[in-house]
């Protein structure tokens, strides 16, 4: 039989707070982290606009010689993988370091540096780049240096899943603990990709936002979407075997009860435009928890407010639950922080927890113009609701869809 899992432990690096105490009452504020670039000059591009990390100083999170090794998206891991660790009250030095690991994903690594060293090459010649270049770049990076900086001597795994990493990364840290593989895994994504190349290259796909009004860029399911906008940060949870999590008297936040991946095997960019694929991940991650699809009555969308994806993931959720989809409330959290890309499902994981905890479910912030064609209940409005599943989606390019499903936590 497989082993119970839950969270004992969260850290958030976020555009609208750097913890997640900050982050959350921010989302309870309705704030948005939408702004004007500052990291380079816009004036060539025509999108403007971001949801940039604010006031993060490395420095404040770890040793100063530590920081200089790592860029960005790892210096945001190992930051909300700190505050996480230290939620969770887990003392490595009662802990077999060999069953503590580690599955915290990012979907595209260091841009910075490729931009940086890759003009250094034109101009200076290759005798002249960084010889850290690699290690600084690659993707994995953030899981390793989560390993290292915190002696998690475990499975240490980067999941790759386009923008269904950090959900795809909780849930297979969910399996390991499942199986047996580790007591406890320090779970999620991380992303820093506010870049040239970066907003070029999603520019040049039409998927970004080109709205230059903070209010009207990151709106998920209303009709005058545009494309979605870049997020920047980093979301860690500590996910902890029930057993071993009761034993040493840890805050037990939540439940995970269900994880479904499926691929839609149709196309590089677009969802299935059915919603099949993304249905199929949804019903896993049910049947994985043994619940009727009527006890689901909150979803945390992927959401992204790119035309395409919220009317499929609308298509999705009809296509699975049928009637039941009408009484379903459904949020996007990228209505306030944009879009995270390999961090978006651990940070909307986060939010789904601190919801089921407080009773509390969010608005989809600028739902302005109703859509026909996405005609549910995107949660329009904040309200007060004990629901007892939240089931949260992520949807990747490459037609990667993975769902995970959390439960609130009650004592046998």
């Amino acid at each position: 039989m497989s082993r119970r899992v839950v969270v004992t432990g969260m850290g958030a690096i976020t555009p609208i707070g750097l913890s997640v105490d900050e982050f959350w009452q921010s989302i309870k504020e309705q704030k948005i982290g939408f702004a004007p670039i500052t990291k380079f000059d816009t004036t060539d591009y025509k999108c403007k606009l971001a949801a940039e990390v604010k006031g993060f100083e490395a420095k404040n999170f770890m040793d100063f010689k530590s920081a200089k090794r790592m860029e960005a998206f790892c210096q945001f891991a190992v930051a909300a993988a700190k505050e996480a660790l230290e939620d969770s009250g887990l003392d490595m030095a009662q802990e077999d370091p060999y069953k503590v690991g580690v599955a915290v994903g990012s979907g595209i690594g260091a841009l910075q540096a490729m931009e940086r060293e890759h003009k250094k090459l034109l101009e200076k010649g290759p005798s002249r780049v960084n010889p850290l270049l690699v290690p600084l770049m690659i993707s994995n990076m953030a899981a390793g240096n989560v390993s290292i900086y915190f002696g998690l001597k475990g499975k240490s795994i980067n999941v790759v899943t386009a923008c269904a990493t950090g959900t795809h990364s909780i849930g297979e840290a969910f399996r390991s603990i499942q199986y047996g593989e580790a007591d406890v895994m320090v779970a999620g994504g991380t992303e820093s990709s506010v870049t040239p190349i970066g907003i070029a290259g999603f520019s040049a796909l039409t998927a970004l936002s080109t709205s230059e009004d903070p209010t009207r860029c990151s709106i998920p399911f209303d009709k005058e979407r545009s494309g979605f906008v870049m997020g920047e940060g980093a979301a860690i949870v500590v996910l902890e075997e029930l057993e071993h999590a009761k034993k040493r008297g840890a805050k037990i936040y939540a439940e995970v009860v269900g994880y479904g991946s499926t691929s839609d095997a149709y196309h590089i960019t677009s969802p299935a435009e059915d919603g099949s694929g993304a249905a199929k991940a949804m019903e896993f991650a049910i049947q994985d928890a043994g619940i009727a699809k009527e006890d689901v009555t909150y979803i945390n969308a992927h959401g992204t407010a790119t035309h395409h994806n919220d009317l499929f993931e609308t298509r999705a959720i009809k296509y699975l639950f049928g009637e039941h989809a009408k009484k379903i409330k459904i949020n996007s959290t990228k209505s306030m922080i944009g879009h995270l890309l390999g961090a978006a499902g651990a940070a909307e994981f986060i939010t789904c927890v601190k919801e089921l905890e407080e009773g509390y479910l969010h608005a989809t912030v600028g739902y302005q113009v109703k859509d026909e064609e996405c005609d549910l209940d995107y949660c329009i409005e904040p309200s007060e609701e004990a629901v007892m599943y939240a089931l949260s989606n992520s949807l990747g390019f490459g037609g990667h869809n993975a769902s995970l499903l959390v439960k609130r936590y009650e004592e046998d």
